[in-house]
């Protein structure tokens, strides 16, 4: 019986194990297939990095991943052995021991130990994120109840508004929530300074992709910064709950080359040229009139 005891015994921890490796291969597997500049379902893990400002974010991450996994496996680890050691069979007079300096030292010590190395890199990043390099372009942001404007100051202030496109419009390929009937588009390999402004509440411009996320707040000029490194499609949120329709504020962010950005820029300022009165073509309310006041007669 004692032998059948330990077989069964063996066999149940077995299955434990594999199940455990299966496991942790299975989210290995899924968080490779969820990689992307943009949401997916079941997605686990960091969207990959466009900018050196999300790589050193991903970075620190995967650092303080190793720390709190190693403080995890060190706490579980005492714990099983208090289990083992102190429990009322192999323990069974409790010591009345209620103090121990050195101990009380080490838990004391040691997690401000853990901080400082911590708290090193952390400030060193901040301040990296912090500080815009020499920029060669500059990109505005405002953040209206519910859509954002682009500004290019350089380009002769190039302006634009950028709306959600509702379901009912959208084309094949197009994604739901997320993609706006005009994107913003920069050039790739370039230091851009992005300032960030509101009109209204505050919102937030979150590109996860991009490591960055500014406050929009009436009256304030936020700065922040990115360089993307590889062309392609980007997409982000408004991540600050600003009212009723704060879900359809997305960002599209499209990077291409320097030369396709040049031949950009001669079409958008024909598509976005202002008129006399300095006012732009494009400025689409971001919500209709409710039903009530498109149902009401004249003169009421």
């Amino acid at each position: 019986m004692v032998r059948l005891a330990r077989l069964l015994t063996t066999k149940a921890t077995a299955r434990a194990l594999l199940s455990l490796v299966l496991g942790v291969i299975g989210i290995v597997a899924v968080a490779a297939v969820a990689g992307a500049a943009e949401p997916k379902p079941w997605e686990l893990g960091l969207q990959p990095s466009a900018t050196p400002v999300k790589e050193r974010l991903s970075a620190f991450h995967d650092e303080l991943l190793i720390i709190i996994t190693l403080i995890t496996l060190f706490v579980l680890s005492l714990l099983v052995y208090v289990i083992w050691r102190f429990n009322e069979r192999r323990n069974p007079v409790p010591s009345r021991t209620s103090h121990n300096t050195v101990i009380e030292m080490l838990w004391t010590v040691v997690p401000v130990l853990i901080l400082v190395i911590i708290a090193i890199p952390s400030f060193k990043l901040m301040y990296y994120m912090d500080r815009v390099p020499n920029s060669e372009m500059t990109i505005k942001v405002t953040g209206h109840q519910w859509y954002w404007s682009y500004e290019y100051p350089d380009q002769g202030g190039l302006a634009f508004d950028s709306n959600v496109i509702p379901d009912a419009e959208l084309k094949p390929g197009q994604k739901r929530l997320l993609d706006v009937d005009n994107p913003l588009v920069v050039p790739a390999d370039t230091v851009i300074r992005v300032l960030v402004t509101g009109t209204d509440v505050i919102h937030s411009w979150f590109i996860p992709s991009f490591g960055v996320q500014e406050y929009a707040i009436v009256g304030r000029l936020n700065e922040s910064w990115m360089k993307i490194e590889h062309e392609g499609t980007y997409y982000g949120q408004c991540n600050q709950i600003c009212g009723v329709n704060h879900a359809f504020m997305p960002i599209k962010v499209e990077a291409v080359s320097k030369d396709s950005f040049q031949r950009w820029l001669v079409d958008a300022k024909k598509k976005f040229a202002r008129r006399d009165d300095g006012t732009a073509t494009v400025r689409v309310a971001a919500v209709p009139d409710p039903p009530d006041a498109r149902l009401a007669p004249a003169g009421n």
